[in-house]
């Protein structure tokens, strides 16, 4: 007979190891956190091809990296933006709030930073991480050197030229080097600075990393896509959105924009080899994003139909992630904050209204996860703050379900994408118009595609592509999502839709008012009245 002390290591053993990083009910401790975070990027990455949907362009784009991070982790089919502008949702994003409830950061020129909003990245900091950000976040924490988005947290030491990836790649090339080398370049300054901030970290704390590029957002050079990245423009013949007019300037303009979806994939690729490199892949919980949909294009940035606030979303967290999974749940992303804090040991703030998505990480499900994930609401304030008479928002608030989106448009009267501006005084150039924002319509990134819309509505079977952009919108819109995916075929008015829109009023009305939405709360005057940057058209 073995010695009873055998059978009590034995017993240990096995208790040890129903505790295995695999097991989901056991969390590691403080895992790093990566957080790569895309100006103006949408739903754009290769992966997406495994869902059926999005096959039409997802196909030209090549993301190996953030195929990566879906392939060995969740990707998330339904991720959207709380507000489709850069500022309110960073805002949103960080303190894990609706943008409505951040004050002036709920709009993005004259914003201002209130303290004391609780963020995700400084309660991390409090409770034992090493935190900091290149390029681009947006700045919780005064002064400069005080908080998170300051001189204190930036880590620039190998440069920002990352940023304007094609306009210096192509420069570069201009001056002798091949591309390949003129892309290195730009790698290695990704991987300079995440190494400045890695050495800061002279403690070994676990840490929170933001990697923020603006590369995606405009404006680039055009052609890149084909002559950097091998996008031909022609393959997307037939695949663009109905709202888009078919032709060579436009899907040039796409197919650039592409091309900065594969360098910011690249730029990824340095973070995941570093890591690796270093052994911390594996205790890291790397989540991509992009903070609203593709500029420059018509239903885009600044529009809260699919193509403006429908964002790509994919993490991975070996041991707590099971790989390859696809998840439909409604996301907003909001509910990254509350993740990144109950992550981190953190407890969540009661002001918060995003929901943690451990759980979801954690199960072993695809499709529908948590059944109370099937909504979600986004908002639109002010963007630009010149851009109607007054610097008057635009706002709007949306719910989108599985099968519908309804908007509702609280001034119907005012033009969504700003005033006409120049536009109503003479013929504009086509350069103007493709590289000033604010000649006209200020809330629609200039871009190739915005000045070949202005320039030819006025030729046959033009027209609809200007509405499209530009024209004014009813008080309410309601879309059926299995008929009409790209959200064109208004049914608000349509009696066989009476009782849906109704239910979906219904439940966004009582979500604004229930979390404090001044817009309902007090008829709109906080937003009304901030402050503005004042310009005579």
């Amino acid at each position: 007979m073995k010695n009873p002390v055998f059978y009590l290591i034995l017993a240990f053993s096995l208790l040890g190891s129903g505790c295995s990083q695999n097991d989901k009910n056991s969390i590691p401790a403080k895992p790093n956190i990566l957080f790569a975070f895309a100006d103006d990027w949408g739903k754009y990455a290769s992966c997406y091809t495994k869902v059926k949907e999005h096959e039409a362009w997802q196909s030209l784009v090549k993301t190996p990296n953030i195929d990566r991070i879906a392939n060995e982790g969740i990707l998330f089919n339904h991720a959207y933006v709380n507000a489709p502008s850069c500022t309110p949702c960073r805002s949103s994003l960080l303190s894990g709030q609706y943008f409505y409830r951040t004050g002036q950061g709920a709009i993005l020129q004259g914003a201002v930073w209130d303290e004391s909003i609780p963020t995700y990245p400084l309660l991390l900091e409090e409770n034992g991480y090493h935190i900091g950000y290149t390029y681009k976040v947006w700045s919780p924490g005064k002064p400069k050197d005080a908080g998170y988005g300051g001189e204190r947290t930036r880590y620039h030491q190998a440069g920002v030229k990352f940023n304007q990836f094609s306009q210096n790649v192509t420069k570069m090339v201009e001056s002798g080097k091949t591309v390949n080398e003129a892309k290195q370049v730009l790698l290695d300054e990704v991987r300079g600075n995440f190494q400045a901030f890695l050495n800061a970290n002279d403690k070994d704390k676990p840490f929170c990393y933001w990697f923020g590029p603006t590369n995606t957002h405009r404006k680039w050079t055009m052609g890149s896509g084909k002559k950097l990245w091998g996008i031909d423009p022609d393959e997307l013949k037939g695949k663009l959105p109905h709202f888009l007019p078919d032709v060579d300037t436009v899907r040039e303009d796409f197919a650039d924009y592409l091309g900065e979806v594969m360098a910011f994939d690249a730029g990824l690729g340095v973070l995941l080899e570093m890591l690796e490199a270093s052994g911390k892949l594996e205790n890291t919980l790397i989540v991509v994003s992009g903070d609203h949909g593709i500029p420059g294009f018509t239903n885009g940035k600044c529009n809260l139909y699919d193509f403006g606030t429908n964002v790509a979303l994919m993490a991975r967290w070996p041991g707590v992630i099971n790989a390859n999974r696809i998840v439909s749940d409604f996301v907003n992303l909001m509910d990254l904050a509350p993740t990144f804090l109950e992550v981190g040991g953190v407890t969540i703030p009661e002001v918060m209204t995003g929901k943690s998505l451990l759980k979801v990480f954690k199960t072993d499900k695809n499709g529908q996860v948590d059944k109370d994930r099937n909504f979600v609401v986004t908002g639109r304030e002010r963007h630009v703050a010149n851009v109607r008479v007054g610097a008057v928002p635009y706002p709007q608030r949306a719910i989108r379900t599985k099968d519908y989106l309804y908007i509702l448009n609280f001034e119907p009267e005012r033009w969504p994408m700003g005033n006409q501006g120049e536009l109503e005084k003479k013929e504009l150039d086509f350069d103007l118009l493709a590289n000033n924002t604010f000649v006209a319509f200020g809330d629609y990134d200039a871009s190739p595609t915005k000045a070949w819309i202005i320039k030819n509505r006025k030729l046959p079977g033009n027209d609809i592509y200007f509405q499209f952009a530009f024209g004014k919108r009813p008080k309410e819109e309601l879309f059926e999502i299995k008929n009409d995916p790209f959200q064109i075929n208004n049914l608000a008015e349509n009696k066989d839709y009476a009782e849906i829109k109704n239910e979906l009023n219904n439940k966004l009305m009582g979500i604004l008012k229930s979390t404090g939405d001044p817009r309902v709360t007090d008829d709109g005057q906080t937003f009304e009245k901030m402050p503005y940057i004042t310009t005579e058209w």
